[in-house]
């Protein structure tokens, strides 16, 4: 079941009304979509971030602006750099019987035996483009790294969509491998590591949000 969110029309883009909207808690926004008339609207901000702790960025939201209703996806949205605070929104009206392309975050699970036997983890790719029904985005989709040894790799083609969703690449780029000891020392040549850490860590940091 898609989440819902309230949101409110606007008539104008004057700064004192954007200003006026962000004080209140609000944030602006923007709707639009093949058979939707562009809209300027406005959502609670603390609703909204309520909506990407729950369901992530890719989740498929119910709009509410008065009494029509539409199926949308989060498309675009701002943060301030230094406060990250959001500062606006774009949601696209869907059709939930045509597929769209999105980019879904990737996410690894499992504990790599290369990484026990020194190894360190690289990931080459946090998000993959994918094609699939509104309905059908997943949150995120997971790679299974518990089979890695030092020096194998895991690519698109190994990810299993369960012809939920078709992947926007090609099937042997590079997902994530295990680097041996001496490749990370070259990879971070000129870089001094702190003693005892591996950096093991590398690679699982996600995409810092837009």
């Amino acid at each position: 079941m898609a989440i819902v969110l309230e949101a409110k029309e606007r008539t104008d883009k004057k700064r004192s009304t954007l200003h006026r909207i962000r004080s209140q808690g609000g944030i602006p926004a923007i709707l639009y979509g093949k058979k939707v008339e562009n809209k300027m609207i406005s959502v609670s901000a603390a609703e909204l971030e309520k909506v990407l702790r729950e369901g992530g960025r890719t989740s498929l939201l119910t709009l509410k602006v008065g009494s029509e209703e539409y199926s949308v996806l989060l498309r675009e949205m701002q943060r301030d750099p230094l406060r990250g605070e959001l500062l606006h929104a774009d949601f696209q009206a869907v059709d939930l019987s045509t597929e769209v392309d999105i980019d879904v975050e990737v996410r690894l699970v499992g504990e790599a035996p290369g990484v026990k036997d020194g190894g360190v983890l690289q990931q080459n790719l946090h998000e993959l483009s994918i094609r699939v029904l509104p309905a059908n985005i997943p949150p995120a989709i997971e790679v299974d790294i518990s089979g890695l040894q030092v020096g194998d790799t895991v690519t698109v083609g190994d990810v299993q969509t369960d012809g939920k969703f078709e992947i926007n690449h090609e099937p042997s780029e590079v997902i994530a491998t295990i680097l041996p000891p001496q490749q990370e020392e070259e990879i971070h040549s000129g870089e001094q590591q702190e003693e005892g850490r591996p950096g093991a860590e590398e690679g699982r940091e996600t995409k810092p949000e837009e």
